[in-house]
């Protein structure tokens, strides 16, 4: 077994470990840091079967923006726990069956001759002769030449978006008090306190304007 045989063992068993811990464990929190922890294992696979763009792409696509974004909403939302696991024996065991033809579908597949050493290679005729090239590189080559007008229609429209997002988020509204922070830096405890003097005592209110009446004591 060579080096990249062994790598590739210890990324899959971390995964499944990941994974099986995504659907097990209890806090939602510790479930998005093992999907996490997932991801970039399935992202070191790819690398190994030379796949270096999706790679890139799962660690800065899901991981960089996805799972941050959800990771947020989690911590922010009151999860209840308790109530979500009410009917978790109810669906148990149609979620074993499906589980159980899940393994079988994987099962035959792996067991059909998948091995790592033979991963496909991206190769360039040029002129007379054949040479081994990466096929990010290709990738971006092709994007960037045969595709270059659909993919500026596409950045047109995510800028679009990002501008029609931005300048939705900014309106002024009347009843919104807007905070500089430059101004709180700046404060002084004069601008924020004021001391008001009063008298030690007051006077009291006179019999007639008060309900219960006054009790003189002439011990």
């Amino acid at each position: 077994m060579d080096v990249k045989t062994g790598l590739f063992y210890i990324f899959s068993t971390v995964l499944l470990l990941a994974a099986f811990r995504v659907i097990t464990t209890r806090n939602p929190v510790h479930a998005v840091l093992f999907l996490v922890l997932s991801f970039f294992q399935a992202s070191m696979i790819w690398m190994l079967l030379k796949a270096e763009f999706l790679a890139i792409t799962l660690v800065l696509v899901y991981v960089g923006a996805v799972m941050v974004l959800f990771l947020f909403v989690v911590m922010m939302l009151d999860v209840n726990v308790d109530g979500i696991r009410k009917g978790f024996w109810k669906h148990f065991p149609l979620a074993a069956v499906v589980g159980v033809v899940i393994i079988l579908e994987m099962s035959a597949v792996l067991m059909g001759g998948f091995k790592v050493s033979e991963a496909p290679a991206t190769l360039v005729t040029l002129g007379q002769a054949t040479v081994e090239v990466s096929n990010t590189k290709e990738l971006g080559m092709l994007l960037y030449t045969h595709y270059l007008y659909p993919l500026e229609i596409a950045a047109a429209l995510l800028l679009v978006g990002m501008i029609a997002a931005i300048a939705l988020t900014l309106r002024h509204r009347k009843d919104i008090k807007a905070v500089k922070p430059d101004d709180q830096v700046r404060v002084k405890s004069v601008d924020r306190l004021t001391v008001v003097k009063m008298g030690a005592t007051q006077p009291s209110l006179p019999a007639q304007l008060t309900d219960t009446p006054v009790v003189e004591n002439k011990a």
